[in-house]
């Protein structure tokens, strides 16, 4: 087929299937070879301009400005891991598009949650292994990793994990890059956690100029490890970290910098309370 066919082709698949489920269509015309997947990586934009989720890479980039995603948790109490799903229109029999898993490791002065992009192997080993988020000790401060820098010169702590390898059991050391991209911090009032709190999150990957009109938010395009620059249809449904800086839980004032700040809504209590 002639390329400029081809690419016609591609241009109004991409544009007529906007939604899940029938967005799989456009993941799956990329998976087909080295060619459509050229082409389709052209057409499909970036998540702040189309609002679409399509790839893997999707995820680590700002979200739409004039819109909303939806999405919801699910949570499996057995294992202590957590489902992210993108959340489908009403017609739709599927109960959402899986995005994310993550699974709670605690420390004993901190709580990690191991973010993948798939669900059957949530470890830091792993190929789809893609960051984390740190709690401190009460779970009223939190500080989000990413596994590959989300700019350049961006800041980075180093951490070794051993694992086993297949029956001989061969520890093989795993480095592991983490690069802070946001803190996030609660406020408890007079009811400590059951009352309404207030949320503040600075994004240290995202300038504050960004949110401005013209303003452009450096992202992610593409994953460093070839092996994660693919187009998976995803389905519907001896460990010792180094010490981060003490700042990783410290006060949000010090990094406000020139980083975007988002708050929650002005707090009130029910009415019937």
């Amino acid at each position: 087929m002639p390329y400029e066919l081809l690419r016609d082709v591609l241009m109004r698949i991409e544009a007529s299937e906007v939604t899940w489920p029938t967005r799989k269509i456009v993941v799956s015309c990329a998976s087909v070879c080295r060619n459509w997947r050229e082409i389709m990586k052209e057409l499909v934009k970036t998540l702040e301009i189309s609002g679409n989720l399509t790839f893997p890479i999707s995820l680590k980039q700002p979200g739409p400005r004039h819109s909303l995603l939806q999405c919801y948790i699910k949570r499996n109490c057995n294992n202590q891991t957590y489902y992210l799903y993108l959340g489908l229109n009403q017609s739709s029999n599927e109960d959402g598009k899986f995005l994310l898993a993550a699974r709670k490791c605690r420390r004993p002065t901190c709580t990690d949650y191991i973010i993948s992009l798939t669900v059957d192997d949530v470890s830091k080993g792993s190929n789809t292994y893609i960051g984390k988020l740190r709690s401190n000790f009460l779970g009223t401060k939190f500080a989000i990793y990413d596994s590959q820098p989300p700019n350049v010169g961006a800041k980075f702590t180093k951490s070794c994990s051993t694992r086993l390898m297949n029956a001989k059991q061969i520890s093989h050391w795993v480095s592991t890059s983490n690069y802070p991209i946001a803190h996030i911090s609660y406020e408890l009032n007079v009811l400590g956690f059951r009352g309404p709190r207030r949320m503040q999150c600075i994004i240290d990957a995202i300038p504050t100029s960004s949110s401005e009109l013209g303003g452009v938010a450096l992202m992610q395009t593409k994953f460093l490890h070839s092996n994660l620059d693919t187009f998976p249809s995803l389905p519907f449904f001896k460990s010792k970290s180094t010490r981060t800086k003490s700042s990783q839980f410290g006060p949000l004032s010090s990094l406000r910098d020139g980083m975007l700040v988002l708050k929650n809504k002005a707090l009130r209590w029910h009415d019937q309370l």
